[in-house]
């Protein structure tokens, strides 16, 4: 309830998240991954097949620094960039949710946030979907927004 009190007054904050990241996604790692996913579903010549250079952009956009400082600093303002950005910018012919989603779950998993304390995933599957599917259909001037929904969400000290 909180975080949609403070999404419809505008007021959604990045805040106690989590600075020590213990993973980072490559470029050649990724394409490994997409490989591995391109057995699993759909039509092997399109699923994963880029389009252009954007996914690798968007695996560089999440390290971007800004005089020596990271424009993302904390693993979940990554994790969430990550999940827009790739969803976004529908780098591949096919299977750009999936691959989206995919990766989302890998850094989080990667860098310890995809489960609570007790087990339990931060984002459950059936929400997951339903974020990726807002990104895909969002206005891309609601990106601030959409990122910040996510790391509310995926916030490891998150007590809302």
């Amino acid at each position: 309830m909180d975080i949609l009190d403070q999404y419809d007054y505008q007021k959604l904050k990045i805040s106690n998240t989590s600075d020590k990241e213990l993973f980072k996604i490559t470029y050649d790692e990724a394409r490994i991954h997409i490989g591995k996913l391109r057995e699993i579903y759909g039509d092997k010549s399109l699923f994963g097949k880029e389009k252009d250079e954007s996914f690798q952009s968007s695996l560089l956009t999440i390290y971007q620094t800004f005089e020596g400082k990271d424009l993302y600093p904390s693993v979940e303002e990554k994790a969430a960039n990550l999940l827009y950005l790739v969803t976004k910018n529908h780098s591949f012919v096919d299977g750009n949710k999936r691959i989206a989603a995919y990766f989302f779950l890998l850094f989080l998993e990667k860098n310890n946030l995809l489960f609570t304390e007790t087990g339990d995933k931060r984002v459950p599957d059936s929400t997951l979907v339903a974020l990726t599917l807002m990104i895909a259909v969002s206005s891309p001037d609601e990106k601030d927004t959409m990122t910040k929904v996510i790391v509310n969400l995926i916030n490891g000290k998150n007590t809302a």
